[in-house]
């Protein structure tokens, strides 16, 4: 039998940012969706919060599961639900998530740390927006941007 125990946070974005997540109750009633779909497709989901624009998640893959494979699981299959089940308070929107999405390896060493910073997404921001959080992530990991 083969362990395996990487921790991945993701974050990524609704379709141009929109803030379509603007109550807690919308945010849990997709949140609890996307656990349990999660459950069913043998995601471990540890962790997952998000604000009116984005949400974080932390998982751990499976070792025949890939970063790719997570994350279009988790972001198509709830698109088509939110959609299906008209769960945005305007019906005639038609909901996506962004393509891109921000990635990094989570390490046992700040696994508190990680989960406590995702549960607190609204305390954090109501002091830093998301630009500023997403332009901290990406000075903070190295990463660049390049336009198509």
């Amino acid at each position: 039998m083969s362990f395996v125990k990487v921790y991945i946070q993701f974050l990524f974005n609704t379709k141009d940012r929109h803030p379509y997540f603007t109550t807690r109750a919308i945010r849990e009633k997709v949140w609890q969706h996307i656990r349990d779909n999660g459950k069913q497709k043998e995601i471990y989901i540890d962790r997952i919060n998000w604000y009116k624009e984005h949400r974080h998640c932390l998982v751990s893959l499976g070792k025949s599961q890939s970063l790719q494979q997570i994350i279009q699981l988790i972001k198509g299959e709830s698109s088509y639900w939110i959609n299906r089940n008209n769960i945005l308070e305007n019906e005639r929107i038609k909901f996506s998530w962004q393509e891109e999405y921000f990635a990094v390896s989570v390490s046992e060493s700040v696994m508190d740390k990680t989960r406590k910073y995702i549960d607190n997404q609204e305390a954090h921001h109501s002091k830093k927006t998301f630009q500023q959080e997403y332009d901290a992530f990406m000075e903070s990991y190295g990463f660049e941007r390049f336009d198509d």
